[in-house]
């Protein structure tokens, strides 16, 4: 049995090879390029199923889901990719084959050639989390890496906010087709500013082969990590409750209270607070530390979902109340999951790119999965999606106490990492 260093949650910095102001925006400006590929798409569902002949509304939602499935099962080639030919080199790559996702799924003729060019544009673009978070863990640890990814999320979460009024201005001056254009546009733009400005952050010393023995023991590195697989699956739970929502939320603003027209006000009113709680969380990591915060955002996400699970079952659900449980709910989320990240990957330094290729093949592969089972249990009611927040809630719960043996809200230099 390996313990975590005491110091691996203590504030500790290397610095970004360009100003920490720009480093920022440019790891938000990739993660959100997946953010723009899935949240952009939301206005557009009806249109695009109109014009390729999908019928059922629960049926469209396989252009969200698509793209999340390629990105997750993806993950675990960058990973190895990005430990071996650098960070630099393997996005160079990504950015550009998004390019061309997005070209073909503009040109798509088919529902079934629309989503796979789906899943081809969400594998290719799973290096802008892989590589971008190994990326960031060479910089920096610990809470300060927490604190990297707290503003680069309070930064990312900007588009999900204004990414259905994009797509949704979009649709008032052509089809659906122009935002995939759109996409590959500022896609070029973020190749171009990458290209530009970040050089290779992977030390020399830290080149690692692609042979299946090195792979496989990463693997079981990573797995075998208490902290690594604990906070995994906790990430996991809360991401499948996420995608559900993103599922979800059309056919919840146009069935059950019937506004569709207030999507984006409404998506906006949800998000806003999972980006406040990012940069709330930039704040008070390098103090309070990430198990305090992380455990006790996750804890009051549970007690919100019951609270709206229990004013939806009294009749009290309006449009109002939804946007304030769902703020507070996606707020907690933000808390939880920018420092379950942090705390993954306090032990990867050396395989970053394959841990977090890992990581994320659970996180989003699984977690797509479990969205989709929320997304297609929509009944014309909030029920499925609330209760699928507060079932993700305490599976993160349940796995939290496990890697925490028993213990919350407990300093890092007494928690054990590896079983």
């Amino acid at each position: 049995m390996q313990t975590q260093d005491p110091q691996s949650d203590a504030p500790a910095m290397r610095g970004a090879p360009i100003g920490f102001v720009e480093f920022v925006a440019l790891v938000a400006s990739l993660m959100s390029l997946t953010a723009l590929g899935i949240d952009s798409m939301l206005p557009a569902l009806p249109a695009i199923g109109d014009s390729l002949g999908v019928a059922s509304e629960n049926g469209r939602q396989f252009v969200v889901t698509a793209f999340i499935i390629g990105f997750g099962v993806a993950q675990l080639v960058h990973g190895p990719l990005a430990d071996r030919f650098g960070r630099r080199t393997v996005l160079l790559w990504s950015l550009a084959l998004y390019i061309v996702a997005n070209v073909a799924c503009a040109t798509a003729g088919s529902f079934t050639l629309l989503l796979a060019a789906r899943v081809f544009g969400g594998a290719v673009i799973a290096a802008a989390r892989v590589a971008t978070i190994a990326l960031v863990r060479d910089c920096y640890h610990g809470r300060a890496m927490a604190r990297v990814m707290s503003i680069a999320f309070m930064v990312f979460m900007i588009v999900p906010i204004l990414a259905p009024t994009f797509g949704w201005t979009v649709l008032q001056f052509g089809d659906w087709r122009a935002i995939f254009w759109t996409v590959a546009v500022l896609t070029l733009g973020v190749l171009v500013w990458f290209y530009l400005r970040m050089p290779e952050t992977l030390a020399p010393e830290n080149v690692l082969p692609i042979t299946p023995s090195r792979i496989f023991s990463d693997w079981r590195q990573t797995l075998g990590d208490r902290n690594s697989l604990g906070y995994t699956l906790a990430s996991t739970a809360l991401m499948g409750a996420l995608y559900g929502y993103l599922n979800s939320i059309q056919q919840v603003m146009a069935d059950v209270f019937h506004k569709p027209g207030l999507l984006a006000l409404i998506f906006a009113t949800t998000s806003v607070t999972m980006a406040a709680c990012n940069l709330l969380n930039s704040r008070i990591v390098m103090r309070l530390g990430t198990r305090l915060i992380s455990h006790g955002a996750l804890s009051v996400l549970i007690l919100v979902s019951l609270v709206h699970l229990f004013a939806i079952e009294i009749g009290f659900e309006t449009l109002v109340s939804f946007a304030i449980f769902q703020a507070l709910t996606l707020g907690c989320f933000g808390l939880a999951t920018s420092n379950f990240s942090a705390m993954a990957m306090e032990n990867m330094g050396r395989i970053a790119g394959t841990a977090s290729s890992v990581q994320g093949f659970l996180s989003v592969t699984v977690g797509a999965v479990i969205g989709a089972v929320i997304g297609q249990a929509f009944d014309g009611t909030t029920v499925p999606l609330v209760a699928g927040f507060l079932i993700a809630g305490i599976a993160a719960l349940v796995a939290i106490l496990v890697t925490e043996r028993g213990r919350l809200f407990r300093p890092a230099s007494t928690a054990p990492t590896r079983a």
